[in-house]
């Protein structure tokens, strides 16, 4: 395995685009705590913009995202925070479509990965779903079953379309 590129200048853009945003930095003061009682657990897809999507600005909401909006353990660890130190009152989780976890099941993407770069990712679960509105109903089952998250709490889940920018509520 070779060891991975950590050249300052793979992230010049990036810092430099940076300094710019930092000169007109207008959140300061912003409380830590979501202003809206809400948290979204979405995918980490680039086509997906969790604030303006939902109607909300900096601070109204905690999100959380990853491959395919999975609530994965980690994904339950934040949310306990979230709705015991951070004002989270609410939580939905939005998977959407055409998502790259949704097209195949778990064995076939190890495969493809492994096809791709030559690397075994056996050993992690990666959690795709070719199911996407059977996997968010569990996962919002996940949530709702946690003895950590109380009752008060209202868990919702919707799939996002990619191509018209609405949701479709499914639980």
């Amino acid at each position: 395995m070779s060891t991975p590129n950590t050249t300052p200048d793979a992230f010049a853009a990036e810092f430099e685009a940076n300094t710019s945003y930092a000169a007109s930095f207008s959140l300061r003061g912003l409380e830590a705590k979501a202003a809206k009682g809400l948290a979204v657990v979405t995918c980490m897809d680039s086509r997906i913009e969790p604030l303006p999507m939902l109607g909300l600005g900096p601070g109204d909401a905690k999100i959380l995202r990853n491959a395919g909006a999975r609530v994965t353990e980690d994904v339950l660890r934040t949310l306990v925070l979230a709705v015991h130190l951070l004002g989270v009152e609410r939580i939905l989780v939005v998977p959407h479509t055409r998502c790259r976890m949704s097209a195949e099941d778990e064995g076939k993407v190890h495969e493809a990965i492994f096809a791709a770069s030559g690397i075994d990712t056996r050993s992690l679960e990666l959690r795709p779903s070719p199911d996407v509105r059977g996997a968010l109903r569990g996962d919002v089952q996940r949530i709702v079953s946690s003895p950590y998250v109380p009752d008060s709490v209202a868990v919702g889940g919707a799939v996002y379309d990619v191509d018209t920018g609405l949701l479709e509520r499914v639980v």
